[in-house]
């Protein structure tokens, strides 16, 4: 029995194996368990005699700028998975090497299919530089289960060519090594565009750098990250509404009901000052972000009201487009605004569905793509026929922190695919760009960036696979997770759950401040930080989705809950000691004049460093 079959065969576990064993199977049977197992699982396979096998002589031959850019990166996670170093070299290839292979000529595997041939050498070729990226990315899933492959060939072509996942880190700070992992994770599985709804820290208006925004230079390490794996980052300022972490503090452009109250979420579309800050906020962005889309959100504007509450509304979109307008119209004329701006600026807008109501006599700006999530009144086929790019983000791929979670073992039963929109399945992909998972923190304390990931991978497989290939390759969805335990984590995945000092008591000393506590490790792999008068714990202050995010808050002694993610700690390596900060808030501990531990973004106050000794 091959060596492959046999890691197979562990896989599905003693009783399947001893039932593949005896039972007798047909050709089809055959053939498919003898195809290599990757996630996505492979559009086809062609098995042939023999097989390639990976050794300490391998080289990688790539001749071209293109190819040896893929060859690089192949190096270099190859390296990252303990498969040693690997030269990229010119010229011929002989028995053991791996052949990196860009011709443009082979039109048919389109802008990101592969050809991966297995034989005494393992070849991959894409037409373009992704193409032959997505195929390393195969062989690297291949060598994670042993040296030898099994001889054969396929062609591997994705159904979709926006296959995805959404992250809102636009209140709740998501720390940059864990967005890191995600790219990683994305890219190993053939998904190729990552959403980001998060705050850049501005120069150009300071009074909207409220936490948690990252900076400049942390983003331009995200993107570069992501232009090394094919993920394209694009980045989302949510508008006109849900921009109170950008207009909290800029109540001249808050939307102001007929009775004086101003809306902090909301803003006034009928000012052109409004529109100006806006796209000023565009413009840092675009500093960046090298992403060719931008998406403004542009979801739930009237959420928990109605327009008649904003006359202004009305008049503002009367006097542009007539007696007939309807206060929608205004709604929809700054979307066309926002549109109209990216593309002078050689980017293509992309919005959520909800406030496509049909209540609005403007249409929709053409070449807007439109991201469904919500059944409303305007179905997904109507805005495919009307000729909107359509990608599906259906409420069932949500992941909410403290709430609901997508049913990803459901899914996979029903063999979900991106046809099945929130309200509507249509029988065509014609129109539809692909899907994703979305990440949202409604309860920013209600799990850990931990505990996400946990529920993360299995829905990232799940919607690689329904987004590149056959939605349901394996008969249950067991023997489906079995993959992703098959290929493991992306090369260069780190794990987050590493706490760098055992459990015990410690005396903590920094400048200004000394205190003795136990260090227990949390199940999610954290730690609490506790004394006789109970847990280290950050509360207080005001409450942003139930996190307390203002700097300066101060961090007391409360009693210990286990189930309580504020009082969980992360131990961050600092100058020979480590920062304590706060697993829910990502804010520091500095220490006040007079001794008290408060919380600070990194940026604003240098974090105290903790020197730990054991008494």
């Amino acid at each position: 029995m091959g060596e492959f079959r046999k890691r197979l065969l562990r896989l599905l576990g003693v009783a399947a194996a001893l039932t593949l064993l005896v039972a007798p199977t047909s050709a089809v049977a055959q053939e498919k368990q003898q195809t290599p197992v990757t996630v996505p699982a492979l559009t086809n396979w062609a098995a042939e005699s023999g097989s390639y096998q990976y050794g300490k002589g391998a080289r990688l031959v790539a001749d071209s700028p293109a190819e040896r850019r893929v060859a690089g990166t192949l190096a270099d996670d190859l390296r990252a998975a303990g498969h040693g170093t690997v030269p990229v070299v010119r010229g011929g290839a002989r028995t053991g090497d791996i052949v990196i292979d860009v011709q443009a000529s082979r039109g048919s595997l389109g802008a990101e299919g592969y050809e991966l041939h297995a034989g005494k050498r393992l070849s991959v070729t894409g037409a373009t530089e992704t193409g032959a990226f997505y195929g390393t990315r195969t062989v690297l899933q291949l060598l994670a289960q042993g040296d030898g492959i099994p001889a054969g060939r396929t062609v591997d072509v994705p159904r979709y060519k926006e296959r995805g996942v959404g992250v809102c880190a636009c209140y709740i700070h998501i720390t940059l090594p864990w967005l890191e992992n995600l790219v990683r994770e994305m890219a190993y599985n053939k998904l190729n565009q990552l959403l980001v709804e998060l705050k850049v820290k501005s120069d150009a208006h300071p009074e909207a750098n409220t936490w948690g925004y990252y900076t400049k230079d942390e983003i331009r390490r995200l993107v570069a990250l992501g232009d090394k794996y094919h993920v394209e980052i694009i980045p989302e300022i949510n508008s006109p509404g849900h921009m109170d972490p950008w207009i909290e503090n800029r109540p001249d452009l808050q939307l102001t009901d007929s009775d004086g109250n101003k809306q902090p979420a909301r803003l006034d579309v009928t000012q052109q000052a409004a529109f100006d800050y806006y796209t000023s906020l565009m413009d840092e962005y675009a500093q960046v972000f090298t992403a060719k889309s931008w998406h403004m959100g542009a979801d739930e504007y009237m959420l928990g009201s109605d327009y008649s509450k904003y006359p202004q509304m009305l008049r503002y979109a009367q006097e542009k487009y007539g007696a007939n307008a309807t206060p929608q119209d205004a709604y929809i004329d700054f979307i066309n605004r926002v549109h109209a701006y990216a593309a002078s600026k050689g980017k293509k807008l992309r919005i959520w569905n909800d406030g496509l109501t049909g209540a609005n006599t403007v249409p929709v700006a053409a070449g807007t793509t439109v991201e469904h999530w919500l059944n409303v009144n305007t179905k997904p086929s109507q805005l495919i026929a009307q000729g909107y790019p359509l990608m599906n983000a259906a409420y069932s791929l949500y992941l909410i922190r403290g709430g609901f979670h997508s049913d990803t073992a459901s899914l996979y039963d029903q063999s979900w695919d991106p046809r099945s929109f929130d309200g509507e399945k249509v029988t065509s992909s014609k129109g539809i760009t692909g899907a994703k998972i979305s990440l949202w923190p409604d309860n920013g304390r209600g799990e850990t960036e931990n505990e996400v990931a946990v529920e993360l991978w299995p829905a990232l497989r799940h919607i690689a696979q329904a987004t590149w290939g056959d939605p349901h390759p394996d008969a249950t969805y067991a023997e489906f997770t079995a993959r992703g335990a098959a290929v493991g984590h992306a090369p260069g995945w780190r794990d987050l759950t590493r706490l760098p000092v055992a459990d015990g008591t410690y005396t903590f000393r920094t400048s200004g401040k000394s205190f003795q506590a136990q260090v227990t490790r949390t199940a999610d792999g954290y730690a609490t930080v506790s004394t006789a008068a109970g847990c280290l714990e950050v509360s207080g202050g005001k409450l942003t989705l139930n996190v307390p995010l203002q700097p300066g808050v101060e961090a007391t002694w409360n009693t210990c809950d286990p189930t309580d993610t504020l009082q969980r700690w992360q131990l961050a390596d600092a100058s020979g000691g480590f920062h304590l900060v706060n697993t829910i808030t990502q804010m520091a501990l500095t220490v006040t004049d007079d001794g008290r531990l408060v919380q600070y973004p990194p940026d604003r106050r240098t974090p105290a460093v903790w020197h730990l000794t054991a008494p």
